[in-house]
C-alpha cells in the first residue's frame, strides 16, 4: 500500500510484510500468528515515533489531508438539536461560516465554525471555510444572541484564512474581523475556542478570542501560510519548510510560548484516520471547560480574558 505522505515511507516495507502474513494466515494454520503480532506491534511504534517527532511542515502536509474531519462531521459526532442560524441580517449568509444552537451532552451552547466540505461541490460552495464579512457579522450576531440567553460559545476554527476578494474588501472585510476581536472581548459568556484544522490569519481570530483555546495535536495556527510567508520573505517557494519551522505554528510550540491552553491529542496518524475518537477527546475537552470557566461573574470573565490576550508576547530590551 502506497503511503499517504513521503515521510511515511518507511513505514511501506513493514506494511507489506504484515498484509503478505495476514494473507498466509488465511489460507491455512501455522506459526504466522506470533510473527503477524510482532510485526503489527513494530510498525505501530514506528508510526508513533515518526508522527511523535513531525516536522512543522509536515504537520502541515497532515492537516491538509482531503479526509479530514470537517465541522459538519463534528456536528453529527458531538453535538445534538443542532438548529442553524441564517443570515448577518446585512446582507447575505455566508456558507464558509455556520452557526447555531445545540446541545452537548445536557448542555446548550452556541456553536459557529468556518464549515468545508468533503467534495469538490461542497467546498465550492462553502468557499474552502474562507468567509466572506457577512460570515464574521454572522458569527458575531450570534454571539450576541448567546450572550442574550446566557449560553457558552463554542468556536471551531478551521481555515486558510478570510476571503482576500475584491467582493470581500468592498464589503469591508477587515472591519469586519477588527470588529469581531473587539466585540469578543467583552462577551459576558464563556467563549471555548479550538482549532481542528488550519487557523490562519485573521480569518480565524475573527472567531477566536477565547477564554480557552485548544488545538488538535496536528493543526496549525499562525499569522499567515507558510506558502505565504515564504513568498514574502524569500520570494520563492522552496522555502516553506523553513517558514513554517520560523513561524512556531505548530500545537506544541504555541502552547510553550502561552498562546493555547490546552493540545488535544488526535489518534494515530492523523484526524482523519479515526473520526469517532477524534470527536469523543474534543467532546470531552469542551465538557471539561464548560463546567469549568461557566461560574462567575461577567465582569470577572471578561477581565480574565482580556488579561489572557494582554499578557501575549514579550519584549526584551
Amino acid at each position: 500500500m502506497k503511503p499517504e505522505f513521503d515521510f511515511e515511507q518507511p513505514l511501506a516495507d513493514l506494511e507489506k510484510a504484515v498484509e503478505n502474513l495476514k494473507e498466509m494466515a488465511e489460507e491455512g494454520p501455522g506459526g504466522i500468528s506470533g510473527q503477524l503480532k510482532e510485526l503489527q506491534q513494530k510498525l505501530a511504534e514506528q508510526k508513533k515515533e515518526i508522527y511523535r517527532n513531525l516536522t512543522p511542515w509536515q504537520t502541515v502536509q497532515v492537516v491538509r489531508h482531503p479526509q479530514r474531519p470537517v465541522l459538519h462531521d463534528y456536528i453529527d459526532l458531538i453535538f445534538t438539536d443542532f438548529m442553524e442560524l441564517h443570515g448577518d441580517r446585512c446582507f447575505g449568509d455566508d456558507h464558509a461560516l455556520i452557526g447555531g444552537f445545540a446541545k452537548i451532552d445536557r448542555e446548550k451552547v452556541m456553536l459557529i465554525g468556518h464549515a468545508k466540505g468533503h467534495t469538490p461541490e461542497d467546498n465550492a460552495d462553502r468557499n474552502f471555510g474562507c468567509a466572506r464579512p457577512e460570515g464574521y457579522r454572522k458569527a458575531l450576531r450570534l454571539m450576541r444572541l448567546a450572550e442574550k440567553f446566557k449560553v457558552p460559545i463554542i468556536t471551531f476554527i478551521d481555515t486558510m484564512g478570510a476571503f482576500p476578494g475584491l467582493d470581500a474588501e468592498e464589503r469591508g472585510q477587515s472591519e469586519a474581523i477588527a470588529r469581531n476581536i473587539t466585540e469578543m472581548a467583552r462577551i459576558e459568556v464563556p467563549i471555548i475556542s479550538i482549532v481542528t484544522g488550519e487557523g490562519g490569519s485573521g480569518g480565524a481570530l475573527g472567531i477566536g478570542v477565547g477564554d480557552i483555546v485548544m488545538m488538535l495535536s496536528h493543526s496549525i495556527y499562525s499569522v499567515i501560510s507558510p506558502e505565504g510567508c515564504a513568498s514574502i520573505l524569500w520570494r520563492d517557494a522552496a522555502y516553506n519548510a523553513q517558514a513554517a519551522e520560523a513561524m512556531k505554528i505548530t500545537a506544541k510550540s504555541l502552547l510553550e510560548l502561552g498562546v493555547i491552553d490546552e493540545i488535544i491529542p488526535e489518534p494515530l496518524g492523523g484526524a482523519h484516520t479515526d473520526y469517532v475518537a477524534t470527536a469523543e477527546v474534543i467532546r470531552k475537552a469542551l465538557l471539561k471547560y464548560i463546567k469549568k470557566i461557566a461560574p462567575g461573574s461577567s465582569s470577572k470573565l471578561i477581565a480574565r480574558r482580556f488579561d489572557k490576550f494582554a499578557s501575549m508576547g514579550k519584549f526584551i530590551k
